[in-house]
């Protein structure tokens, strides 16, 4: 099974992840979140596959997050405006994000990542 890695490479929790699954022999399609930013189509199929909320998929401790003020307008906003605004910016992905298209993680949890990518 090869998975989809979609990361930032400064990002500590993304090494993080990366390190888990190279330790744990998992191979993985590497994507950088900034040069491949997912299409708003991408994510919806993401969103839909991970059976989270999509407010989820905000990098909310993010500087472009807190600079457009989302915390305020994602509750007003709909799930179109969502998937678009996500894929106008993959700094706005909460990371690393990671599907082999069926299931699909968001951020770095050992024990998630334990149970659904070993």
């Amino acid at each position: 099974m090869t998975i989809t890695f979609i990361q930032y490479p400064k990002c500590t929790t993304c090494r993080k992840a990366k390190a888990w699954l190279t330790q744990n022999g998992v191979a993985f399609e590497d994507l950088h979140i900034v040069e491949q930013t997912p299409t708003a189509a991408q994510i919806r199929q993401y969103h839909e596959a991970s059976g989270l909320p999509l407010k989820k998929f905000f990098n909310t401790s993010g500087q472009k997050y807190r600079e457009l003020g989302l915390k305020d307008k994602l509750p007003t906003m709909t799930d179109e405006d969502m998937y678009a605004l996500l894929a106008s910016d993959g700094m706005l992905i909460k990371r690393p994000l990671v599907t082999d298209g069926q299931k699909v993680t968001l951020g770095f949890k050992e024990a998630e990542f334990e149970a659904t990518w070993k």
